[in-house]
């Protein structure tokens, strides 16, 4: 009789990237003396030994087929020292040891469509959740709006001259994976899901699904002798977060998911603490492939601040030195009843800083 096989043991730890990374950053970890930027797009670390490595950054189009990647490979290995990473914005930084390597390197890149950029005050690469190509609940396509989108803004992202760092995102769902940013676009849908109660018995674990709303809006029912479930519409607030464990619950819609921009956003703990984007336009409509709607209205947003912010004030900040009525009236943008913030009780108590308190 065969013995059943041993089960296999999980991979405790983690994995070291050190063995990834260029040498002189290996050597020098924790080490540098200063970083300084010679022109957009290229960092230049100098260590306290005095090793110094000049990072190319350029810009890519984060879903790429294998071509692609082959040729940044290439580059990589004919041009630089065979050694690159992606940030989490899908940029691709390129060590050399040599700064005779850098402008051999940026041309090559340019030539073939990577544009070098996204450091210091740009408009950086787009922070965006998958879209229909991996995400199980999209609304709209997220990459495709940031195509559209670094389309008009391809300037900004090879040169610095915003006040500060601007940081984009789009989101494909209500859920925002995509994140806090200065600017975020993100769908909104106006109406509540479409039961097809023929199918939801067999497709959907109908407790998962009471479970997974937020403001318990579904319950089960028995429609037409089936087991189904059906929604309270006065509770309902169209997130859409009932479409990915039952997917004939069905929210996407043509006509009523629209899109929507949101300011102020940001991450980091430098100079002011982190905050939350608020919405300043709605109902934009989903008008792929080019969103010339939102698009005319993140242009409007980033030209405003550019002019009027001052030296390193980032969009939260110059929008909280002006005040909301003159960001409106500044960026001619109509505000409406949906612009209203009518909760407001998270901002008091949620630990939005990011040091250790007890």
């Amino acid at each position: 009789m065969n013995q059943p096989a041993a089960p296999r043991k999980p991979v405790e730890g983690y994995l070291d990237n050190k063995q990834f990374l260029h040498p002189k950053f290996s050597a020098n970890y924790g080490n540098w003396k200063y970083h300084d930027r010679p022109r957009p797009g290229v960092l230049h670390h100098v260590s306290n030994t005095g090793d110094e490595v000049w990072s190319v950054r350029a810009g890519t189009q984060r879903q790429m087929d294998h071509y692609t990647i082959r040729k940044l490979c290439d580059i990589v290995d004919n041009f630089g020292e065979g050694f690159c990473r992606f940030t989490i914005r899908s940029n691709i930084e390129i060590p050399v040891s040599s700064e005779a390597k850098v402008a051999p390197l940026v041309a090559e890149l340019e030539k073939n469509g990577f544009p070098v950029g996204g450091t210091g005050n740009s408009v950086s690469m787009v922070a965006h959740t998958q879209g229909w190509l991996h995400c199980d609940i999209p609304g709209t396509d997220a990459s495709g709006v940031v195509k559209a989108m670094m389309d008009e803004l391809y300037d900004e992202f090879k040169n610095e001259q915003m006040p500060n760092r601007v940081r984009l995102s789009t989101s494909c769902c209500e859920i925002n994976c995509g994140g806090q940013a200065d600017i975020a676009v993100i769908i909104q849908h106006t109406k509540p899901p479409k039961i097809n109660h023929d199918l939801v018995a067999n497709v959907c674990e109908r407790p998962a699904v009471v479970a997974r709303c937020p403001v318990a809006a579904i319950r089960p029912a028995m429609v037409n002798g089936k087991p189904s479930l059906e929604i309270d519409e006065k509770k309902c607030i169209c997130c859409g977060a009932c479409y990915p464990p039952c997917p004939p619950m069905q929210i996407n819609d043509p006509e009523h998911s629209k899109l929507a921009i949101w300011v102020g956003g940001k991450n980091s703990n430098a100079r002011s603490k982190p905050t939350f984007h608020k919405m300043v336009a709605a109902g934009l409509p989903n008008n792929a492939p080019r969103w010339p709607e939102v698009n005319a209205i993140v242009k409007k947003i980033l030209m405003t601040y550019k002019e009027d912010a001052r030296p390193w004030e980032r969009m939260a900040d110059w929008i909280d030195r002006i005040g909301w009525p003159r960001f409106f009236e500044k960026t001619g943008l109509p505000f409406t009843k949906y612009m209203i913030d009518d909760w407001r009780g998270g901002r008091y108590n949620l630990n939005a800083s990011a040091h250790v308190r007890f």
